[in-house]
């Protein structure tokens, strides 16, 4: 096993760890513990120790409490780890995506609500691409060419230019020394538009 399936395993026997997560979405919902409990169908003080990670639940018992929450196991994880998570991606990182990733570095590792990448020297995506959330192309150094909504775009070093979620868009960079970052909110994470902004 090498080191990569090591780190993987080990994050699997993590242990989960959601208590901020949940204590923050109950109080949205202006519930208390007793009545997590009776639509949970868990203990007050099971669903206490949940809260302030002193017991970790399984990912059945997480399903209980998520759907008590109106939410799902997912959000749940993934505001949790979002919350507690600090991590540096080096500039010499081999922090590589999975699948061909030539020229493509992920600075965002795991899994959470957000998704970067940096794609590097010519590059011809080849296929258009449709995101269900909101994402951002920053250029760093060189030239891009993006089709969105049947409109060309040239973009060059400090341009950014942003796609609401379900804009069909595709992208090539024209130089070899082309850096280029892209932000997004991640798939797995359905989001809502709220008119107050």
């Amino acid at each position: 096993m090498d080191a990569k399936d090591a780190k993987d395993t080990k994050e699997r026997e993590e242990p989960l760890r959601v208590g901020a997560a949940v204590r923050k979405r109950r109080r949205a919902l202006g519930l208390t513990l007793a009545a997590v409990a009776a639509r949970s169908g868990l203990s007050v003080p099971f669903l206490s120790q949940i809260e302030n990670e002193r017991a970790h639940p399984s990912m059945r018992s997480l399903q209980r409490v998520s759907d008590a929450l109106d939410t799902s196991a997912e959000r749940l994880l993934a505001a949790s780890d979002a919350g507690r998570t600090v991590d540096v991606v080096r500039a010499g990182d081999d922090a590589r995506t999975t699948g061909p990733s030539d020229g493509v570095r992920a600075l965002v590792r795991g899994q959470h609500q957000l998704h970067a990448l940096e794609f590097s020297g010519e590059k011809e995506t080849g296929r258009e691409f449709e995101h269900r959330n909101d994402e951002l192309l920053y250029v760093a150094d060189g030239a891009v060419e993006v089709e969105a909504e049947g409109r060309a775009y040239r973009l060059g070093p400090g341009d950014a230019l942003f796609l609401s979620g379900g804009v069909r868009h595709r992208w090539r960079a024209t130089t070899p020394d082309t850096r280029i970052l892209v932000v997004s909110v991640s798939d797995h994470i359905a989001t809502t538009t709220d008119p107050r902004g």
